[in-house]
């Protein structure tokens, strides 16, 4: 056995057509995440997964970062010339490349590990046996640093998503079509009006725009609630209902998919898939999707109720719970799964990544997410359970109203796999059991 030897081998299996990057090149990004500098590294605005080698004396290190919106994953491997690194954004990657090695023997999926998102991980492999990663945090937005007047704080936060959505405006090709992923909610009406305006204010046709509302075998409450939204802002001509059948929503496929099996986002993910799978079918072509993923956590707006290990406490006085889970050191925290968001990105990332869109979610950018942390969300609630809810409505509408002057109707949250099918039929579409969903995904990776 050799010890306290260097990394032999870097294999980096990820795809940077992944990653958006909205202020330097490729290369830049990589020699920032190289460093390991977190200040150079908060500094890319983006979404990326990006892992690079040490130059130097330090070129016995590998340092990775990424985003909220792209997975990564990574794998020692034990080779007689020394350890390898295999990084990947899926594991299914991880286990394809040890196979094509001969090494299949040595791969569990619980050995893999995800990159958490807003640090640096940092990895020195020097043998048997290695040593933990570190983590270096590259994002720390500063707590209730804004006022509690919510047209103000509705204008930062807006006025964050406007200046980061008209960047990814600018950098995808002027006559491309782009695809909202729209239920006429809060985040993905905010999401279609804020792009709308941004492509007017630009000089861009609107024509290329379309709302996609996922409809399941006719059902579902997302269809009225859009053609409502929209119809009331007099935009009703952009509402393309995307109507699939019942058999396209399926959790084992989304389970494969993802490579994830926590019942809720499972349950999004079979809906993101029967989305993108429509979308393909009618447009074979298309490319470009923005969504309103990452408006909940950004907002704190999930029912506390539903989650026995949650308290309206724990959840204002966390740092990004929702975004990132308990933390990196944590013992709530998964090696292999991350947490929060940080996890649950695979929901939309995965089901569009495998029908080639490239997905962009703005709320998810740290410039955005920096806002949101920035809300005196305990001054402005009280504690309150009630307030907590009625307040991302409020923040948004008055934001959206001051960047667009577009005054959006605001509608009762519901979650995108509960509006795009029958009530009746989803339970005939996941089973209640989060015992089930574990199955299913044990079951992907048996000989």
């Amino acid at each position: 056995m050799h010890t306290n030897q260097p990394v032999h081998e870097l294999v980096d299996l990820t795809d940077p057509t992944f990653n958006v990057l909205l202020n330097v090149s490729e290369e830049e990004a990589r020699e920032r995440v190289a460093s390991g500098e977190a200040g150079r590294v908060r500094e890319i605005d983006g979404h990326f997964a990006i892992v690079a080698r040490g130059t130097g004396v330090e070129s016995s290190r590998i340092r990775l970062a990424r985003s909220l919106s792209v997975p990564m994953r990574y794998f020692v491997v034990k080779r007689v010339a020394g350890p390898a690194l295999v990084v990947a954004h899926r594991i299914d990657a991880i286990q394809a490349w040890l196979a094509s090695e001969g090494l299949e023997d040595q791969f569990h999926p619980s050995y893999t590990r995800m990159v958490p998102a807003h640090y640096v991980t940092e990895i020195a492999l020097v043998g048997c046996p290695d040593p933990n990663p570190t983590y270096r945090r590259y994002f720390a937005p500063q707590r209730e640093r804004l006022g509690t007047d919510p047209v103000e704080i509705g204008s930062a936060y807006l006025g964050a998503l406007a200046a980061e959505t008209t960047k990814w405006l600018n950098r995808i090709p002027g006559d491309a079509p782009i695809g909202v992923c729209f239920s006429g909610g809060i985040d993905s009406g905010a999401v279609f009006l804020v792009t709308y305006h941004a492509m007017l204010a630009k000089g861009m046709n609107p024509s290329r725009l379309k709302a996609f509302t996922l409809s399941v075998d006719g059902g579902g409450a997302d269809v009225d609630q859009a053609r409502r939204f929209l119809t009331a802002m007099d935009l009703g001509l952009f509402l393309e209902v995307i109507d699939v059948p019942e058999a396209w929503v399926d959790y084992r496929d989304a389970i494969r998919v993802m490579e994830d099996y926590k019942p809720l986002d499972v349950q999004a993910g079979a809906m993101m898939s029967a989305l993108c799978r429509g979308i393909r079918e009618r447009y074979p072509e298309w490319k470009h999707l923005i969504d309103g993923d990452g408006g909940d956590e950004n907002l704190k707006d999930y029912p506390i109720e539903e989650n026995p290990e949650l308290t309206i406490r724990s959840v204002l006085n966390n740092r990004m719970l929702y975004h990132e889970g308990w933390g990196v050191d944590s013992i709530k925290h998964s090696l292999v799964y991350s947490g929060g968001l940080s996890r649950g990105c695979t929901r939309c990332f995965a089901p569009a990544a495998a029908r080639g869109f490239e997905c962009f979610s703005p709320f998810t950018l740290p410039n955005v997410v920096e806002v949101a942390e920035g809300i005196p969300f305990i001054a402005l609630t009280d504690w309150s359970h009630d307030r907590l809810y009625q307040l991302k409505g409020e923040v948004v509408s008055r934001g959206v109203e001051a960047v667009t002057g577009l005054s959006m109707p605001v509608f009762e949250k519901r979650r995108f796999q509960h509006g795009a099918v029958a009530e009746d039929r989803f339970v005939d579409r996941f089973p209640a059991s989060p015992q089930a969903y574990r199955r299913s995904f044990e079951a992907l990776f048996q000989a």
